[in-house]
């Protein structure tokens, strides 16, 4: 038995995808569906059952442990105040299924964030030393609420209470398909795809630094497919625990990306730079680069997709067809 929380969104969804192409079938899913379309995310996948977070407690009290509990369940908004809200659904619900793993020995790998990092002023290594995460300083509510967990996990390590296995994943910029619900919070690949393809121009953020061009803001932008073949990979080993970020390795501009997008479509790509909201001008991240020499030391063996491959595949495969979903 497999558990997968936030199992219709995003990066839980492609999780159960690769899953089930794995030949596994019998996961649990744990999410809300909402009055959205994240029904779609799943409509081709087999499963056992979908449970309401609601009804998370009354599941566990019931199963005796699992093969691997996958935890992407969450709050991702960076621009969410409600406090509270987050406090529940991303430490308080994380802490329980750490706690449930623990007692029953089941290995467990969840969601952490690039967003820990804040600015980047400390870098982007996935030092998991107390020490080091003390001197981080997400700049959100959602970052800080990650970061508290890690926190929180590394210190139950510390005194001895932990799951046979447990995997936090610091994830960067991802993109990829069955990101549509997402809606304003979709990669800039889902959103401009259609605006090259009618041959229109892009709008992108002006820089205000003067170290970097317009559209030369830089990220670590990593295809979901890598995201979710790391994540089984990790779940094939157990002794491999710890925390680890998530990206390629690279850092690509804006500009990139859309050249990405253009070079797929078999496009031009015209670009205007526009006015950066004030209200996010301030906390505005110019540069993320993940790095990756823990995985590999690890013994991750794969390449990760390129940008210009990963963005080829989810606009071909994807983007441009009818049916849009993994």
């Amino acid at each position: 038995m497999i558990i997968v929380t936030g199992a219709t969104g995003f990066i839980g969804s492609n999780i159960v995808a690769d899953l089930n192409a794995a030949g596994r079938s019998d996961i649990i899913l744990v999410d809300v569906l909402g009055t959205q379309s994240k029904w779609k995310n799943i409509a081709k996948r087999r499963f056992q059952d979908i449970v309401l977070p609601s009804e998370m407690d009354s599941l566990l009290g019931k199963l005796p442990g699992a093969d691997v509990v996958y935890h992407m369940g969450a709050n991702s908004s960076t621009t969410s105040t409600d406090g509270d809200a987050i406090l529940i659904s991303n430490f308080r619900a994380s802490k329980k299924l750490w706690e449930w793993c623990s007692a029953t020995r089941t290995p467990l790998i969840y969601a952490s964030s690039a967003a820990t990092y804040g600015d980047g002023a400390e870098g982007f290594g996935d030092d998991q030393a107390l020490d080091a995460l003390d001197r981080l300083r997400p700049l959100n509510l959602y970052g800080w609420s990650k970061h508290a967990f890690d926190k929180w996990a590394v210190g139950q390590i510390s005194a001895g209470s932990a799951p046979p296995q447990w995997c936090g994943l610091k994830f960067f910029n991802v993109y990829g398909p069955n990101e549509n619900h997402k809606d304003d919070m979709r990669s800039l690949v889902s959103k401009n795809t259609p605006t090259v393809a009618l041959g229109r121009t892009i709008n992108l953020f002006k820089s205000y630094r003067p170290e970097f061009a317009d559209g030369q803001q830089l990220r670590d932008f990593v295809y979901v497919k890598d995201c979710t073949k790391v994540m089984l990979w990790l779940a094939g080993r157990p002794q491999i625990s710890g925390i680890f970020n998530l990206g390629t390795g690279v850092a690509r501009s804006f500009v990139d990306l859309m050249r990405a997008i253009g070079s797929a479509l078999h496009k031009p790509v015209s670009i205007d730079f526009i006015d950066m909201p004030e209200s996010i001008r301030a906390n505005y991240q110019y540069f993320t680069q993940a790095q990756m020499n823990k995985l590999k030391h690890a013994g991750y063996p794969d390449a990760f997709y390129s940008l210009e491959e990963g963005v080829a595949d989810y606009v071909r495969q994807y983007l441009m067809r009818l049916d849009v979903y993994r």
